[in-house]
């Protein structure tokens, strides 16, 4: 079982440098960073955990700098997104953004793809809520266009682009219908996401990695019935509290990466919990959960 981690790196917490640094040298496979643009102090919408939102919601630090200064301190470790708010981008410049994330790190990134929760933070990107998922599969296809191998347009519902010279292209080749970074789908199960999965990208990014028992026999359905590769389907549970006996039942499941939760803290804190986690790095993962 390969293990990364995820954090909201702010600029109250560890550093990207120190912390992709201590990851690599520990045995971790990655780093996933979230994103969020701003948060609106007037808003209606709740936090999905409950509660009051964490300070740390309002001060993370862009992924993609964040994660570029990650790939220039490392030689393998992976680097991804979970998530990016595609749907708070315009598409060509992101495009650009992760292609070139890709190639200078040699491929090791992964687009983790997410729909949003926080009305008011897309709204104020000029995002209609309700449009959202259609929004944000053109877009991925928008930019599978700028990332193929040779010019190609794309003419979509919410935007278009002309062949175009666009370079660099992402370091990860192309594979089934899917163009570009390794890239995965967070939310919760149900049709919709599992045909967006299936329509352009490599796999789901469930949050938690609960019911995964019941969901992915139906993912895997919708993957099939769609011509993909059965042995190709990937799913990373994210933001895990890691047991061995959970990781135990990823791995009787399938599942080959896990991404575990860390703290956003300072260094002593996030250091404190990357010793914690490193006895679950290269343990066994079989028995009962």
């Amino acid at each position: 079982m390969r293990i990364a981690a995820t954090i909201f790196l702010t600029d109250e917490t560890i550093t990207p440098v120190r912390l992709a640094r201590e990851l690599e040298e520990r045995g971790f496979a990655g780093l996933y960073l979230p994103e969020h643009t701003h948060i609106p102090v007037e808003r209606t919408t709740p936090n999905p955990s409950g509660g009051e939102l964490p300070r740390e919601y309002g001060r993370t630090l862009d992924p993609f700098v964040a994660l570029g200064q990650a790939a220039a301190v490392t030689d393998h470790l992976g680097l991804g997104t979970g998530v990016t708010l595609v749907a708070q981008h315009d598409p060509i410049a992101l495009a650009k953004q992760i292609a070139t994330l890709d190639h200078l790190s040699g491929g090791r990134f992964t687009l983790g793809v997410g729909f949003g929760w926080n009305v008011e933070e897309a709204a104020d990107h000029g995002v209609r809520w309700r449009a959202r998922r259609e929004l944000i599969r053109d877009r991925m296809r928008l930019m599978q266009a700028l990332w193929a191998g040779e010019p190609t347009a794309y003419e979509g519902e919410f935007g278009s682009v002309r062949a175009s010279y666009a370079h660099p292209k992402p370091a990860q080749q192309p594979r089934g219908p899917v163009t570009g970074p390794r890239t995965l789908v967070g939310g919760a199960a149900g049709p919709k996401l599992f045909a967006h999965i299936s329509e352009y990208a490599d796999g789901w990014l469930p949050i938690g990695g609960r019911g995964l028992t019941e969901s992915l026999p139906v993912l895997r359905a919708a993957w099939t019935d769609a011509g993909r590769d059965p042995a190709a389907l990937q799913v990373v549970p994210y933001a895990v509290q890691p047991t061995p006996g959970k990781l135990a039942h990823y791995a009787e499941l399938g599942i080959e990466e896990t991404v575990v939760q860390l703290p956003s803290a300072g260094e002593a804190e996030v250091l404190r919990a990357l010793d914690a986690y490193g006895a679950l790095l290269g343990a066994p993962v079989t028995g009962a959960v």
